[in-house]
């Protein structure tokens, strides 16, 4: 039976393993745990972020595009800043660079791995890779600027010593990022939604057959109804009913369920993984990268699946999506919680994370300007993150 028309019964492992997982977060919370507890918190983790996946989708196929990929990005968002914030609360000083290195990280990992995965299952499926260049090419322009905006200039103000932010900087950055997530979010779901709608690869994998990235209007209408919202595979239930209103709304419960226990989880295993890495005398830098890593998992298996269906458009909502909400909303909440946060708060990239950053945005428009792709632009920013995580580790 497909996702579409699925009831949820209560034996189900997509109802059962996020419950767990919520239990397992419960019994786990403020404690100190021994090894073979962190296993079966990592192992329940896993789990959640596999339920997640299964109901985003089902949560997508009912709203279809580009709704669906907005209600798992900015649903991972929230709680991954609510872990950032706890994470801060609890840490002091040394969790100063946390929000830092955790956003930036995420903006590595969307721009770079959920869009080089993406981008290379498509075209291992088609040969070509096809999206809408102007969806795209707009969200990954929100990125920069909020990347740039947040990241970038706080090592080069001088109204505070360090790569920090003054009070007014800060807020003006916090007013700045909200004000652009919101008008992206109005641009990409209202105004011209049809620019990020999933693109007919039949029309469009011809040049001849118009101009690139421009296939929205034809092929939007099977994206809005029949997105990556099934388990039929590889577009064997693409025109598969959409699920129940109240199957949905179950869905949507779930999903968050599950989100919650996969950040409680993660928090959870986070001094193991702090310990881990200062045992092996790895930069603190690292721990925002598994936390990143970690988040942004039911992301990254959600848009590789779609890539599977012919879907890459959906693919690359959900990577920059994530990436635009994780800054828009971070920065944000962040600066709202130096109110009662003590310590400093560094937000500057340094010299080697600003050429990563300066690169990946330069590639990431020469391969969104022509809306196809090959096998070799997804291989280029798979390599961009395996460099960003081998530095991350020597620096």
């Amino acid at each position: 039976m497909s996702t579409a028309t699925r009831r949820f019964p209560l034996t189900d492992w997509t109802v059962v393993v996020p419950v767990v997982a919520l239990l397992a977060l419960a019994f786990s919370w403020g404690r100190d745990l021994p090894g073979f507890a962190v296993a079966l918190v990592a192992l329940c983790l896993c789990g959640a972020v596999l339920a997640a996946v299964h109901h985003a989708e089902v949560v997508a196929h009912r709203v279809g595009e580009p709704f669906g990929s907005l209600v798992l990005a900015v649903a991972v968002t929230v709680i991954e800043v609510a872990l950032i914030v706890t994470l801060m609360a609890d840490g002091g000083d040394k969790t100063a660079s946390l929000a830092r290195d955790t956003v930036f990280a995420a903006v590595m990992i969307t721009c770079n791995g959920i869009v080089g995965l993406s981008l290379l299952v498509g075209a291992l499926r088609n040969r070509v890779a096809v999206f809408n260049a102007e969806g795209s090419g707009a969200a990954l322009a929100t990125v920069a600027t909020l990347a740039v905006l947040s990241l970038v200039l706080p090592t080069f103000t001088t109204s505070k010593p360090g790569p920090e932010f003054s009070t007014a900087q800060l807020a003006f950055a916090a007013v700045a990022s909200l004000a652009l997530y919101g008008l992206f979010i109005a641009v990409q779901t209202v105004r011209h939604r049809d620019y990020f709608l999933p693109v007919d690869t039949a029309s469009a994998a011809k040049p001849a057959a118009g101009a690139p990235g421009r296939g929205a209007g034809a092929g939007g209408g099977a994206g809005a109804g029949g997105d990556a919202g099934n388990d039929g595979g590889d577009g064997d239930g693409e025109h598969a009913a959409p699920p129940t209103a109240r199957a949905a709304l179950v869905s949507l419960g779930l999903l968050l369920v599950a989100l919650i226990a996969v950040v409680g989880d993660a928090k959870a295993v986070s001094p193991t993984i702090e310990a881990g890495v200062a045992k092996a005398g790895l930069p603190n830098a690292v721990v925002g990268v598994i936390i990143a890593l970690l988040v942004l998992a039911p992301e990254t298996l959600a848009a590789v699946r779609a890539a599977r269906r012919d879907r890459v458009q959906t693919s690359l909502n959900l990577a920059y999506g994530s990436a635009i909400a994780s800054i828009g909303l971070t920065i944000p909440a962040i600066a709202l919680a130096t109110i009662w946060l003590s310590g400093p708060l560094l937000l500057g990239l340094g010299p080697i994370h600003m050429v990563l950053l300066a690169l990946t945005v330069v590639v990431s428009a020469l391969t969104i300007a022509p809306g196809r792709a090959t096998l070799l632009q997804g291989g280029v920013h798979l390599v961009l993150l395996a460099a960003y995580l081998f530095l991350a580790v020597s620096p």
